[in-house]
């Protein structure tokens, strides 16, 4: 098959581990007698230096026609600036926005080899497998925002249509799965958790009676996705919640690095990232971790162009190569780790 694939290095490390990526794409469309184009274009920081805006329309265009888009990060010191009208960070809400995406996938699967780079115990990580499924374009991130000398406010709203819809594929994803789905709000204080709870309950009971749920408030949920994760098969949340959870389940993986994500609508194109950001700190240093870059690459794979075999070899591939100890500098012991470039050929290698 073909597709065009749209390339969105964006800021920081975002073009180290891009550049790294699309080797292992090149690889298995080799290897599975695909052809891939791919067109790179600019989002966030760099866009706001070249184009006066963090989301050209130039990039928009090219997305809309694209079968998939993947995308390094965005951000960084330069344009951090509280105060700043224009922010890089808001060419990938208006993005997602704009492409109807309101799913994202982020799985939490650690690696047996990898476990000892994560500061919990292993024996609480031994077969962890969550997928958390988190709202995308509604919630607080999107409300009206307002703010004078003395205050500010940030609206969180939600509609019964985009809680139908983001609970409704995390229904059809747990029963793919194992068949639980726990459904994380603050229904005792926030009326828009009110309004989730209800809506997810109603969903859940109707559209799949075969799925066992259950709600859990988001800050006993950050308790017990540490102390107790092997307890949770699909996750889904809100906005907010889902962006701090996240990040928060990264240490069950031991490094950002690790895990990948795609972001997901009505139709097959989608936003495939790593969930970490642009880690300006190491920029330029060539040691920033492609892996999860590569692993959302097998999730394009995956969802927008339904070649299923040829993520689960990306997959196996990256597995592979974490179980021969091809560390970056986040997991390895001080002065072992390999560079960006070392870790993708040893992906590239296993692939066969």
């Amino acid at each position: 098959m073909h597709a065009d694939i749209v390339v969105l290095p964006g800021d920081g490390i975002g073009p180290e581990i891009v550049s790294a990526t699309l080797p292992v794409l090149a690889a298995v469309a080799k290897r599975y007698g695909h052809s891939f184009s791919f067109a790179e274009h600019d989002i966030g920081g760099i866009a706001i230096d070249r184009h006066g805006e963090p989301l050209p329309a130039a990039t928009l265009e090219a997305a809309r026609k694209a079968d998939a888009i993947l995308l390094g990060a965005v951000g960084g010191p330069k344009w951090s600036d509280p105060n700043a009208k224009v922010r890089p960070e808001q060419g990938l809400l208006a993005i997602r926005k704009a492409l109807g995406l309101f799913a994202n996938l982020r799985p939490v699967r650690p690696h047996a080899s990898a476990l000892g780079a994560s500061p919990i115990k292993s024996h609480l990580l031994e077969g962890v497998d969550i997928v958390v499924v988190r709202e995308l374009t509604g919630g607080i991130y999107f409300g009206d925002k307002n703010r004078s000398d003395t205050e500010a406010t940030d609206l969180c709203r939600y509609s019964v249509a985009e809680v139908e819809r983001v609970v409704r594929s995390a229904g059809a994803l747990a029963r793919q799965r194992r068949g639980h789905l726990t459904s994380v709000d603050k229904a005792n204080v926030l009326e828009t958790s009110r309004l989730w709870r209800d809506v997810a309950t109603r969903v859940m009971r109707e559209e799949f009676p075969d799925v066992t749920v259950e709600h859990q408030l988001v800050d006993s949920m950050a308790m017990h996705l540490l102390s107790r994760p092997r307890a949770y098969d699909v996750i889904v949340t809100e906005n907010m919640f889902g962006d701090i959870l996240t990040d928060e389940a990264s240490m069950l993986a031991g490094s950002l690095g690790l895990l990948a994500s795609a972001s997901l609508g009505a139709g097959k194109v989608g936003i495939y990232e790593p969930i970490h950001g642009s880690a300006p700190d190491i920029a330029g240093k060539g040691i920033a971790n492609p892996y999860a870059t590569i692993l959302s690459a097998a999730l394009l794979l995956r969802h927008s162009l339904g070649l299923v075999e040829e993520a689960e070899a990306v997959e196996a591939a990256v597995s592979a190569a974490l179980d021969a100890k091809v560390f970056t500098t986040d997991l390895a012991a001080p002065g072992q780790g390999v560079d960006t470039a070392g870790a993708a050929r040893a992906v590239i290698e296993r692939l066969g």
